[in-house]
């Protein structure tokens, strides 16, 4: 089943039964009626496939699958904030959010433009937000509307952690892992753990995004993402993600390999005679690079090219003079033939710390704690 074909009232309602104990306390809560709630909770069970509680004649006791679930309907609801919420506005705004125009969203989704009109419209009288606004022949975010986005999202995302799960209890080890990988990562650290992680969990999915650190660490915040994979930043990004330390790098110089300076005592003034390639600045690359030559008094020698993609890096340094610092697992596989070189290593100290980021306040699943824990293994190996 997917998240949409969920209630969220009968979501509201089955977490105040868990805490209050019985469907008269928390009808009282959510401001329906017993019947209906006793309905809606028939219709939850038979949805999840399970049931959510034993029925007792003094009251109600959370099974296994509701004391799983509901963590996750409490997160996912303090993400959409109202209980005038409902799956088919939060399904629509997303669908009309990510996608920027009705017509874009109407034929991604499934759904009638007409009724993401009318979701949307009706989502923004029950809030009181003007969400979108029309820029030429599409719809652009208002300021509300990109904080609402981003709350829907860790939404359902916490909702869609909770259908794993309760997918796990029922014997079926199924789910998504979403992963943002930086450079570093994608050498060997990520295909170990990915290997071996797909041999435990058969029936899971991975989803591998690629980019750089800019570019993943707002779809991390938007529950886009799990966890990103490569070099922590320091400072961190902020209060709302945490940073995990898997272990220290140490990059190297690396040239062609019948380069100049090959077999030569590393001179940094000698390297900074040659031409660069190099991550952008701010990257934690780039920043060890510049400390490398201001620590010797050297001045930082001119970066003809700024790059972050190893393939690319690799072709330029193999037909000309270019150098670069890079991870000996970044080109292993070049070393070992003898395409490249490593020039000279860096000074004493140099290194830089790559481990994980995540949001802050996560809760990942069994199968989602299982890779965590194989991505550490691998990075020990």
């Amino acid at each position: 089943m997917e998240i949409w074909d969920l209630n969220l009232r009968h979501l509201y309602a089955a977490m105040e039964i868990c805490e209050k104990g019985s469907i008269s306390a928390a009808a009282d809560a959510v401001n329906l009626t017993q019947p209906a709630i006793t309905q809606g909770l028939v219709k939850l069970e038979t949805l999840l496939g399970q049931p959510l509680f034993e029925r007792h004649p003094d009251g109600m006791t959370p099974t296994a699958a509701a004391v799983i679930f509901a963590p996750r309907i409490e997160a996912a609801l303090a993400n959409i904030g109202s209980t005038r919420v409902t799956m088919a506005q939060l399904r629509a705004f997303l669908s009309v959010a990510e996608h920027g125009s009705y017509p874009t969203a109407s034929a991604m989704s499934g759904l009638a433009q007409p009724s993401l009109h009318r979701s949307v419209a009706n989502l923004a009288i029950a809030l009181k937000r003007k969400l979108l606004e029309r820029r030429g022949k599409g719809m652009a975010l208002t300021t509300q509307g990109r904080a609402l986005a981003r709350s829907f999202r860790l939404a359902r995302a916490e909702l869609a952690a909770g259908l794993s799960e309760l997918e796990a209890l029922k014997g079926r080890e199924t789910g998504v892992i979403s992963i943002g990988a930086m450079p570093l990562c994608r050498a060997r650290l990520l295909p170990k753990a990915v290997a071996q992680f797909h041999s435990a969990y058969p029936e899971s999915e991975i989803r591998i995004v690629e980019g750089s650190h800019a570019e993943l660490i707002e779809p991390l915040r938007d529950g886009e993402l799990d966890l990103l994979i490569g070099a922590l930043r320091d400072p961190s990004p902020g209060d709302d993600v945490q940073q995990q330390s898997l272990f220290e790098d140490h990059p190297v110089i690396i040239g062609r390999h019948d380069h100049p300076l090959k077999n030569q005592r590393s001179d940094l003034e000698k390297l900074a005679s040659y031409p660069w390639i190099i991550a952008a600045p701010g990257t934690p690359l780039r920043m060890r690079w510049e400390q490398m030559f201001e620590s010797a008094g050297v001045a930082c020698p001119g970066v003809p090219i700024e790059c972050g993609s190893v393939i690319t890096i690799r072709q330029i340094l193999l037909e000309s003079d270019f150098l670069t610092l890079l991870s000996p697992d970044q080109v292993a596989v070049e070393l070992e033939a003898g395409w490249l070189s490593a020039i000279g290593e860096p000074p004493e100290g140099l290194h830089r710390t790559i481990g994980t980021t995540t949001r802050a306040g996560w809760m990942p699943t069994v199968m989602q704690r299982d890779f965590m824990a194989m991505l550490e293994e691998a990075s020990n190996n």
